[in-house]
This record gives structure tokens, sequence and C-alpha cells, in this order.
């Protein structure tokens, strides 16, 4: 099969060579496992066993800092959420004083804390699951870190699919081997990773 158009009896080119048997040659989207594939630049090809094996353990190394950035960032919004939703606010005149308006609250159950044998009657308010959904204002100290990290774990993330692209067996296995590692260490704390 030849994938070279023809119009009106005239063979059209276009651009593509094609090898002795007549069929376009294209690149095949195949695994390979050969040890000198480029990683990033020409100037990065190992050139022996030793040098695929650094490379091998570089993808390994990126792929757990992936994960740990995304773990990072999931507890870095838990904290910039238990933030918002623990603010303190200043007693204005006229207002339920906080005592008042916390036994008033539906989401307040009264308990008792003891610690050493000294038992205190404590009022404990779970964070309302409406304030996790609502948008956040806009805070200096919050959003410049959390567009840095965002534009971290994409880079690397781009890196790393850079390297799966190579069609390398022995890339493609460490970019997986490195995203268990980090799974395993720190996946406990959330966070989902793109892909």
């Amino acid at each position: 099969m030849n994938f070279n158009p023809r119009h009106a009896g005239m063979d059209m080119d276009m651009g593509s060579s094609a090898d002795s048997s007549g069929h376009s040659s294209m690149m095949a989207m195949v695994f390979q496992t050969q040890t000198a594939t480029p990683l990033y630049s020409d100037a990065w090809t190992p050139r022996g066993a030793g040098a695929y094996a650094g490379t091998c353990i570089f993808l390994i190394v990126l792929s757990v800092i992936a994960r740990l950035l995304v773990a990072l960032r999931a507890t870095q919004e838990a904290r910039w959420l238990d933030r918002d939703t623990n603010r303190r606010y200043v007693a204005a005149r006229g207002r339920v004083p906080l005592a008042e308006a916390v036994a008033h609250d539906p989401d307040a159950k009264t308990m008792v804390l003891s610690a050493n044998g000294v038992e205190e009657s404590v009022v404990v308010v779970a964070a309302r699951k409406e304030a996790a959904a609502m948008a956040r204002p806009w805070r200096f100290s919050v959003d410049p870190v959390r567009a840095l990290l965002d534009t971290t774990i994409v880079g690397v993330g781009y890196l790393l699919m850079l390297a799966v692209m190579t069609m390398n067996v022995g890339y493609f296995m460490s970019v997986l081997g490195g995203v268990f590692l980090g799974s395993l260490a720190v996946g406990r704390f959330g966070g989902h990773m793109d892909h």
C-alpha cells in the first residue's frame, strides 16, 4: 500500500520517502531497548551500561520528586484551608458573643476532655464542608506559592512525559518505578498526579 497521494495520473510526492517495496517509511511507535537512547538532548545520550543506569536512576529520582511535589501541594492546600477556616475575628459591639454562637451551632458537640485526671467540658465545632468548597480570596501569602508549586509540578511532569515518549523500556520502567516508590512513601498525604 502506497501512502503517496495520486491525483489525475500524476505522482504527488508529499515529502515522505518510500522504501524499496513502495511503502512509506514512518517512525514506528514501538518500545525499544537500546541503551544509547537520547534523553532531552543529543548531548544526554548514554554511551555505556553505567551511563544508562545513571539515566534510569535519575528518572526514578525525578519521578519520586514529582510525587513529593504533589503530596506537598495537597498538604499545603490542607494547611491553607485550615488557616482560612480557623481565622480569628474581633468581636464587634452588638454581635452575639462567640461562646453563645458556638452553643447554638448545630455542628457543635459537647464533650468532656480528660488529661492527667483533670476533666474539662469543651465544645467541639467541626469545620463546615461548605467552607472547603467556597472560593477563597486571593492572598499574597498563598497564591504565588500555589502558582509556583503548580508550575514546578507541571514542568517535572512534562520532563517525565518526554522520557516516556522516547519509547525506551528502561526509561519507561524507571518512571513507573519512581512513581511507585514516591506513592509508597508519601501517597497517604493525598493529592492525585495529573497524567
